[in-house]
């Protein structure tokens, strides 16, 4: 009977669900509601996708947002520079931003440990650097403001669309691409492919020792990590109304990093629920006090302490203990 209820769940479409559980925000909040809704689904595929590469590989990368930045110049410029439509510019944000992280996980890869986090860094600083100094193409400091936003108007036809902002047509547009992305890394890691990305995770002398190409698989997991990192940062340039060289600075990395280890790195929607927490609580923090990084801080300090496997590794384990006290009633 239990793995028949096991296996219920494992067959639970959640992607599904939490896009329904989603999709009625425009109509039920405000729009700043909307815009907040906006920015954490749009973290929410940053970090997961940071996440193939921390809790499902064990790679620990500290400049994942060069392909973020990646993807979101390559979006950025197309459209406004060049007056490509979203269709073809939005996946060739993720093409760019994975032949860049194709070229940067040949290097990081013969790597390990420290030494692969510390070269991942250097190769996010030198997107920033290219960003900000190469004023003819990026922008440099100044950046490329009003990337437009796609053709939506088809969506005003449809029943309830038509009083909808542009914001919150975009909204909901993200919002299904997000989905669709969520979905497609999802069934990567419950793969055959995914599983093999744990095993050299947990032992990777183990996996080279039976005939696997340790390096082969991460570099594969390296790159299409940095291909959906890439699909979030063309929605994040459109949704922010332009790209800067701001979102391609080492902050950014720790910001997705601390996502990641804040919502549950081993766990699937552990990265999106630390998106929610740390955006949700940045804008209501920062409403009252200028003193953020030190409230960030002390929530870090905590969680370590109290909670080492992310919001949802203690929500887990509270559930265990209280069913394991439940069932020594129950005896």
């Amino acid at each position: 009977m239990s793995s028949r209820k096991s296996a219920l769940r494992g067959r639970i479409p959640w992607t599904l669900v939490i896009f329904i559980l989603a999709l009625p925000l425009p109509w039920l909040g405000s729009r700043y509601d909307t815009f907040l809704g906006t920015q954490i689904a749009i973290d929410a595929l940053f970090a997961v996708s940071l996440n193939l590469l921390l809790g499902v590989t064990g790679l620990v990368s500290f400049g994942h947002v060069a392909y973020f930045g990646v993807g979101a110049y390559v979006c950025g410029i197309l459209m406004k520079t060049y007056g490509v439509s979203f269709a073809l510019a939005f996946p060739a944000a993720g093409v760019g931003a994975a032949l860049f992280a194709l070229l940067a996980g040949y290097c990081c890869v013969r790597l390990s440990q420290i030494y692969f986090a510390m070269l991942t860094l250097a190769f996010s600083q030198i997107v920033w650097a290219i960003a900000y100094k190469w004023n003819a193409v990026t922008g440099g400091d100044q950046g490329i403001p009003e990337v437009p936003y796609p053709n939506l108007h088809w969506m005003a036809a449809l029943p309830g669309f038509g009083n909808l902002s542009t914001g919150d047509r975009f909204y909901i547009f993200s919002l299904v691409l997000i989905a669709i992305s969520l979905a497609l890394l999802r069934r990567i890691i419950h793969s055959p492919f995914g599983r093999m990305l744990t095993t050299i995770r947990d032992n990777p002398e183990r996996a080279a020792f039976i005939g696997v190409n340790v390096r082969a698989y991460e570099l594969a997991a390296f790159v299409l990590a940095g291909a959906f990192a890439g699909l979030a940062g063309a929605l994040y340039g459109i949704f922010a109304r332009g790209v800067f060289a701001d979102y391609v600075f080492w902050s950014r990395s720790a910001e997705v990093l601390i996502m990641t280890i804040l919502g549950g790195m081993g766990y699937f929607w552990g990265p999106p629920v630390g998106a929610l927490v740390l955006v949700w609580l940045n804008k209501e923090i920062t409403t009252y006090t200028e003193y953020w990084p030190f409230f960030l801080g002390a929530m870090l300090l905590v969680l370590l302490f109290a909670f080492p496997g992310g919001l949802l590794g203690g929500l887990h384990s509270g559930w265990s203990r209280l069913r394991l006290l439940w069932a020594g009633r129950d005896a």
